[in-house]
């Protein structure tokens, strides 16, 4: 498995390896601890002006290739994410497109997404600590150069995601020294709303800096309680890509950070020694010092420290964006196999209605690269449970029924045929409910039933190739 990062500052490149099989917990097929088996250095993003430069990245990548002595055909999954202001880039998509074509059909390539961003630097960075502390909630709060990506998770699973224009590097300087020589669209509209008249070769005061970092941290506040009221207008709503919406029946909760600018905080309140001014060209340490000086962000630092805090998203990248199949799928023509980049249309229960069933379908068959649907149990609180407290599996009745709904549904269309139709169900029927669909094979639906799948919510998947009777499913564009 292989994560490829590229920020507004930094780039790095992860690879590890993991044994599939069944989880005795869950009693599904599952990836096993994974051995990290190449961390790269990091690098500053390659970019030629205002654009990502393609061949220095395409050199990043032979260096990382040649490094972790990989062979891309031999990738089970991973992916490549182009994050921050990095992803806001004019030739960011072709830059994915490139990553891809380098590294193979295996990997998800995707740029500027940002609640994807978030969700994988909780899971690199504390989802580890949190399911240690299942009564707690944990907001993450990963801080690179261009955003502030936070998420709150309980127990491991991640409840809510956002996105803030707060980073460190919208603001650039020569090293040792705060003259500017580069400023984001952000920077300059919050040089214009503090009333600062400084632009590239000027110099920023001492009071200057103090008010640009009262901004961030008092937004980095906000956003740690919900105080939505805060990004409703001005600056503040410029700073809001995508708002973090908080229960405020919630407990308290951890605030724990990653990221660049997390590992500085990280590091800092360790004792270990500050960088000279400036040393990195940007605000990063000055950002992470007043952070400490917070009591609202920095009441946990040094009492609950996460892990991989500024790899975070590299490694969720690597270990956390894709889910194993069951060993019971459904997929007549394995040479249907690699479906990329599949819409999810819709998410159905078992005992959905014959015309629930029909309008997801056709928004499956307007799709030029058909589409995915994701089935679930039946919504009924009263299911009984086993004595491990899991909730009973589905009937054969429910899934029979479900199967016979479906195909009644595209008996009536034409491009059955034609565009490949993906189910991802939670438990181990998916051969079953395949065969009843599709009348055991003799339907012309591309029909592919893949089962034990999680609930994600996400806009995309890609299903990866058939690998001993399983296939990987990564999930991107995550709502």
């Amino acid at each position: 498995m292989i994560g490829l990062d590229f920020g507004s500052t930094t780039s790095s490149a992860m690879v590890a390896t993991a044994a599939v099989g069944l989880n005795s917990t869950t009693g599904r097929m599952a990836f096993g601890t994974p051995e990290i088996t190449y961390r790269s250095g990091l690098v500053f993003t390659p970019f030629d002006n205002e654009n990502i430069d393609p061949a220095r990245l395409s050199l990043y990548l032979d260096q990382w290739i040649a490094e972790s002595r990989i062979h891309c055909e031999e990738i089970f999954a991973g992916g490549a994410i182009i994050t921050g202001l990095a992803g806001k880039q004019a030739n960011s998509e072709s830059i994915a497109r490139l990553v891809r074509d380098r590294i193979g059909e295996a990997i998800i390539a995707t740029a500027d997404d940002p609640r994807l961003e978030s969700w994988l630097a909780f899971m690199g960075s504390c989802s580890t600590l949190s399911q240690a502390h299942p009564e707690k909630a944990f907001i993450n709060i990963d801080i690179g150069g261009g955003t502030t990506n936070p998420a709150l998770g309980i127990n491991g699973n991640v409840i809510s995601t956002g996105c803030f224009f707060v980073g460190a590097r919208h603001f650039r300087f020569e090293p040792g020294a705060y003259r500017l020589i580069g400023i984001s669209f952000y920077g300059q509209q919050l040089l214009k709303y503090l009333m600062i008249d400084k632009t590239i070769g000027d110099f920023l005061e001492t009071f200057e800096t103090d008010a640009i970092l009262d901004f961030y941290v008092a937004a980095l506040e906000a956003i740690v309680v919900g105080e939505s009221g805060f990004f409703t207008s001005g600056i503040s709503k410029l700073h809001q890509q995508v708002p973090f919406c908080l229960d405020q029946n919630l407990p308290e909760a951890v605030i724990s950070f990653s990221g660049g600018v997390g590992e500085l905080i990280y590091s800092f309140s360790q004792g270990k020694a500050v960088p000279k001014t400036t040393f990195y060209g940007d605000l990063g340490i000055d950002l992470a010092l007043r952070i400490l000086k917070s009591p609202r962000l920095s009441a946990h630092v040094r009492t609950l420290m996460p892990e991989n805090m500024g790899r975070a998203t590299v490694y969720g990248l690597t270990v956390h964006s894709t889910e194993v199949s069951g060993t019971t799928i459904f997929i007549p023509d394995p040479q249907i196999l690699p479906c990329r980049d599949m819409p999810v249309v819709a998410r159905l229960t078992l005992d959905a209605g014959r015309k629930t069933i029909a309008d997801a379908l056709s928004l499956v068959l307007t799709s030029r690269k058909g589409g995915c649907i994701q089935v679930f149990e039946n919504a009924n609180p009263s299911q009984q449970e086993n004595a491990n407290g899991r909730r009973m599996p589905a009937s054969l009745a429910e899934v029979r029924g479900f199967a016979t709904r479906l195909a009644e549904s595209w008996e009536r269309s034409e491009r059955v045929a034609d565009r490949p139709i993906v189910l991802l169900v939670p438990e181990n029927y998916g051969h079953a409910l395949g065969n009843y669909a599709s009348d055991w094979g003799r339907s012309p639906a591309k029909l592919i039933v893949i089962d034990e799948i999680p609930d994600r919510h996400a806009h995309f998947v890609n299903i990866g190739r058939m690998h001993n009777n399983i296939v990987p499913v990564t999930f991107y564009g995550v709502r």
